[in-house]
Formats: structure tokens, sequence, C-alpha cells
């Protein structure tokens, strides 16, 4: 693995991804098994100003054994100083800004009872809902990104000895982050032009509804919230720092309404949910709420995803990804959201990000579900996007616009 691109990585995503500013906190979530990368992350969160540098490790293993062998009661008994840890930091008058750097085993969790999974994940998120208002309100920086742990690797590469799959993964990831340029930060300068001008024409056309189709079955009406505004590439914080959310990123997305979704949609790429893969599911929509459903692999998981609460069986955002995308050029199948969803157009069953309403960040819950933002515990991305996928929009005064052709931008 080359260790100028792992560093060059590290202080790309730090400096420009997260964009640490001096004196702020700066939290970095990573997995035990890759410290070297933590470490590069802290040199690099250090070398741009910040104050304190907070490493959370987390272990797949260690989660299998407490999700197997704890009660559930036990499991979703949150203690105080769990949250306390994160709003400590983002309360600080200098604030705070974090980093999640993903590598799980996509299936770290197979076989264990989806039903506990799922209810312990949903008491964990509405626990920690006072913090994640931080990120999903984009008070704070915070960008994800990724590195390849083994058991990751050799899912994604299981022909592989492991070593040689961490290593086939590393320079795939160092390829689709644009970090093989040898110049990242000038790469993704010119990526985030071309993608926030292809926002603004979405923004500029103050679109009603958008139609999906491909040849798969995908036959999707999809209604926008009541002043809903296109985001993509980069995000600002309402003190004005600029980020990029997640790295890679290739879409531009926007806020449906909660109640105007109608048709069918098939997914095309499997999807990992609470360390488990479903796999050849589609869903139907009648205003706004999934009313069928099924998978050929874990439809029993799919069920459970959309039973999470009232609202997990509508759908909070919309995004649209070229089938050009760097991520789908590799041709890797990644089993990680991270990647996948960059890979092809999306949509995410759950909560939608009040950014995508205008003014939405300094709305009530209430106020957004009034413009038609869902509100639930979840936001879970799910890849829609077909080599043959055709998107046209229909302006508020009733103009049809063409948006994809064939899997691609169509301006």
């Amino acid at each position: 693995m080359n260790q100028h691109f792992l560093q060059l990585y590290a202080d790309f995503i730090v400096k420009v991804g997260v964009n640490v500013r001096p004196r702020q906190n700066f939290i970095v979530r990573c997995p035990v098994t890759m410290p070297d990368f933590a470490h590069a992350c802290v040199r690099a969160g250090y070398e741009a100003g910040a104050k304190t540098v907070v490493v959370r490790w987390e272990d797949d293993k260690l989660t299998r054994l407490n999700m197997e062998m704890a009660d559930e009661k036990d499991l979703t008994a949150m203690k105080p100083y769990e949250l306390r840890s994160y709003l400590d930091y983002a309360e600080d008058p200098d604030g705070c800004c974090t980093l999640a750097i993903h590598a799980e085993d996509p299936e770290a969790l197979a076989g264990l009872d989806a039903g506990k999974l799922n209810r312990v994940s949903l008491a964990r998120r509405t626990f920690l809902k006072p913090w994640q208002e931080y990120t999903m309100n984009d008070r704070v920086q915070w960008c994800v990104a990724a590195v390849p742990a083994p058991s990751w690797a050799a899912k994604v590469f299981p022909e592989l000895p492991v070593e040689e799959a961490v290593e086939k993964l590393w320079q795939v990831i160092f390829d689709v982050c644009r970090v093989s340029t040898g110049d990242p930060v000038t790469a993704w300068q010119e990526h985030v032009t071309k993608t926030k001008a292809r926002r603004d024409q979405l923004n500029a056309w103050n679109l009603d509804h958008v139609h999906i189709v491909s040849s798969n079955g995908t036959d999707l009406t999809v209604g926008l919230a009541d002043d809903a505004t296109w985001e993509g590439a980069s995000s600002k914080t309402d003190g004005g720092i600029e980020f990029i959310a997640n790295v890679p990123t290739e879409e531009v997305f926007c806020a449906p309404h909660r109640e105007r979704v109608n048709g069918t949609v098939y997914g095309t790429k499997p999807y990992v949910y609470n360390g488990q893969l479903i796999e050849g599911w589609h869903v139907t929509f009648k205003d706004g709420k999934v009313v069928e459903h099924g998978a050929e692999k874990n439809a029993s998981l799919l069920a459970e995803l959309l039973s999470t609460d009232e609202n997990s069986n509508r759908i909070g955002e919309v995004a649209f990804v070229p089938a050009s995308s760097p991520i789908n050029r590799s041709g890797v199948l990644f089993f990680n959201t991270l990647f996948d969803e960059n890979a092809a157009c999306h949509i995410a069953f759950g909560a939608g990000y009040p950014t995508n309403i205008k003014g939405g960040s300094a709305m009530t819950r209430a106020q957004l579900m009034e413009k038609g933002l869902n509100d639930s515990a979840i936001h879970e991305d799910v890849m829609i996007g077909a080599p043959d996928t055709h998107i046209t929009g229909t302006t508020k005064d009733g103009q049809e616009v063409t948006i994809f052709v064939n899997g691609e931008w169509a301006f």
C-alpha cells in the first residue's frame, strides 16, 4: 500500500472533507483494525489547528458478541454519558467537527436475530438524536470516508488472499476518491464545480416532481417537498464553513414530499442493513407509503427496516448519480453504502435532511413535516439506478425537462 497516498488521503478527508478549523474539537470514529489510518487523521487534524482530537475505536467482533450475548433490555438501556460524550464537544464555544471512518464487514452480524438488531439500533439512534440533529442540520462539519479493513476487503475480493484483497481495495479507494491523481484537492475542486452546476440547474428549473423509469420495471414518480432545494458535492455549516459530507460523493439530491411518491422501484445493488445483505428487492409506493415489497434474499429484513417506526416506510431523499461515476466504472460491488450509493441513483427510506428545505435548518421537525419532509429514526440509502435509467422532471409551471438519458446526465 502506497504510504504517500495514504497520507494524501488522510490529509484530504481531514483538511478538505471535514475542513477542520483552528481550535475546533475533532471527533474521529475508526475501526480498531486500522490504527495507522486513524493516526494519520489525528496528525492531519492537529496540523489543521484542532485543539483536541478524540478517537472513538469501533470493533465488529465486539459488536457481534454484544448483540449475540447481551439481553436486549440491557443493550437498549443507554447511559447519559454516551450522548454527553458528543454534546460536550458540540456545545464547546470552539465547536466541533467529526469524521466517521467506515470499514466494517458487511455481514458482521449475519445470522443474528434481525428484530433484535433493529430494535437495538432504533433505541440507539433515538437516544443519540440530539447529537444527530447537529449533523443532519449541518450545524457541524461532518464527513464519512472508508478504509479497507481485512474483513470488508475479503468480502469485496473473495478470490484473493486477505492481504492482497486489502491492497487491491486500497488501490480502488484511491482511484475512486481521486487520490491516485496525486493532487486530490485540485481534482475535487473540479468535480465539486461540475456537480454544483448541475445542482444549480435543477434548482433553476423549480421542479414539482420527477419521473424515473428503467427496463427492469422501475416506474416511479417522486413529488418534491414544498420549498425543496437540491444539494450536491459540498455543504456549508450555519457558520459558512464548507465541507464534503461523503468521500466519495457523486450525487445531487433532494427532499421528496412524504405523501407524493407513487409507483414501483427495483433495487439494482444489494443493500447492507444491520450487518446483513438484502438482495433482489423491490417496493411499491402509494401516496408516499410503501404498500408492497419483496426481496430475493432477506425479505424479512426488508420488512423489519420498513417497520422500524411509523415513517420508515416513506422516503426522505431522492438522489441522482450517473452510471459513469468512478465508483460504477470501477466494476466493483463494495457492499458498503458510502461507495455503492455513489455508483447509482438512489432513494433513502426514513428521514430527510432539513437542509433540503429552504431555511429548513432553522425549522422544527413539525414545521418540516408540514413542508412534506419525512421524519424517522432511520435514513437508509438503497440503490435504484440502472444503465438505462431515464429521468424527466416537470416544472411547477408544467414544462417537461429531461434530466437523465441512458443512465447519464442530459445536461
